[in-house]
């Protein structure tokens, strides 16, 4: 049994940084269609030292940085140069940024930058960043101690500009990333970051679909940290058929491993889908026999009854698993460039979630949108079979 890791102190994601080409059509989506709250915005100082432009939005205390590059120089441009539009840096708040840079950098994490050091108004900003296992995604850590900005140079709205969360939405439940082999990454999360195993699932649709032109499948496993409840899921190919999976596709697109989706807890995904289905957001489709075999599934599952209806989950395909009397309900917005249609916008994707006292990540769910994502790239021709 592996040796269990000192914390890092970790108190939860503080926001992720969204690189993209275009800044008010990333804004105008996630406060117009999302309804988060445009709570910053970027200052000239920030814009010379980052060569980048941004806005910050948030809902609860799920909080995006989108970073649109200024010229041809600085983190955001280099970012785009090589990938689609995505996510580019994780940002966890701390309690000791200082604590977690000499933790880390004794178990081998490459830092990025240093200890940073910033007198801002109302106190002082502590950060780092690391290289990851994520590709070029990186990790910073960031202790704030007083009454400290988002970022330095980060203009704060108070109150928000546009934006009132009707959806409900209240924090990140996990994060979602895509690898072509799990292995090194997973090495790295538990020696590293000192994350430990939480769920793991294993499938090829071959199994379930005798006769089909021979399926693909995947393997996840979802690391976490217990003090924090951070959760980290993480996907790899599986053979037969290894390089038509979506997950492979996906680091073809994304040109390397990297975040395929965020998670967005919210307390009403009814009210929450119906509302979104009012807009121009596109959800991954779920097909009918998933909804005339839920009855059956719930039965096997243990969960006498739900509080939703089933007419209403079909209507807006939302998807339902659990156990033991506990379910969750969640449903998948199709990737940035299918809602942009634009291909550099890029594979990453929202998903909503709704948990009813089920802690896990949906078995049967997984399969199913990994079918819908396969059966949408068969039919755009995105893969060979």
């Amino acid at each position: 049994m592996a040796t269990k890791k000192e914390s890092l102190g970790i108190k939860h994601v503080a926001s992720l940084h969204l690189f993209v080409r275009d800044l008010e059509r990333s804004l105008e989506y996630f406060v117009d269609s999302l309804d988060f709250e445009e709570i910053g915005r970027s200052t000239p100082d920030f814009e010379a030292d980052q060569r980048a432009r941004a806005s910050v939005v948030q809902a609860g205390t799920a909080r995006f940085v989108l970073m649109e590059p200024l010229g041809s120089r600085g983190e955001s441009f280099a970012w785009l140069a090589k990938h689609p539009e995505g996510i580019g840096r994780i940002v966890f708040d701390v309690e000791d940024a200082e604590r977690a840079y000499m933790l880390l950098t004794a178990r081998g994490a490459t830092s990025t930058s240093g200890l940073q050091h910033r007198i801002v108004e109302g106190g002082r900003v502590t950060w780092f960043d690391i290289a990851t296992a994520f590709g070029d995604v990186l990790f910073r850590f960031v202790e704030h101690e007083g009454r400290t900005p988002i970022m330095p140079d980060l203009e704060r709205f108070d109150p928000p500009r546009r934006g009132s969360n009707r959806l409900r939405f209240t924090s990140i439940d996990h994060i979602t990333s895509n690898f072509v082999t799990l292995g090194p990454a997973l090495l790295w999360m538990e020696h590293v970051m000192g994350l430990e195993r939480y769920w793991d699932v294993a499938f090829h649709t071959q199994d379930v679909a005798k006769g089909h032109y021979g399926g693909t499948g995947l393997k996840s496993v979802v690391m976490w940290d217990p003090e924090s409840g951070l959760k980290l899921a993480n996907n790899e190919p599986a053979a037969p058929s290894f390089k038509a999976s979506q997950i492979y596709l996906f680091c073809e697109q994304n040109r390397g491993p990297g975040v395929q989706h965020v998670a967005l807890l919210t307390e009403g995904i009814v009210d929450a889908v119906r509302s979104l289905h009012a807009g121009p957001s596109k959800f991954m489709p779920t097909p009918g026999r998933y909804y005339d075999a839920l009855p059956a599934r719930l039965e096997r599952m243990g969960i006498g009854a739900v509080e939703e209806s089933l007419d209403d989950l079909r209507e807006l395909q939302i998807l339902l698993d659990g156990g033991n009397g506990k379910y969750l309900l969640q449903i998948f917005l199709q990737e940035a460039s299918r809602q942009f249609g634009d291909p550099q916008a890029g594979p990453f994707f929202i998903e909503l979630i709704e948990r009813k006292g089920d802690p896990g990540f949906g078995a049967g769910n997984f399969r199913a949108l990994f079918e819908s994502i396969e059966r949408y790239q068969e039919s755009e021709g995105l893969v060979a079979r």
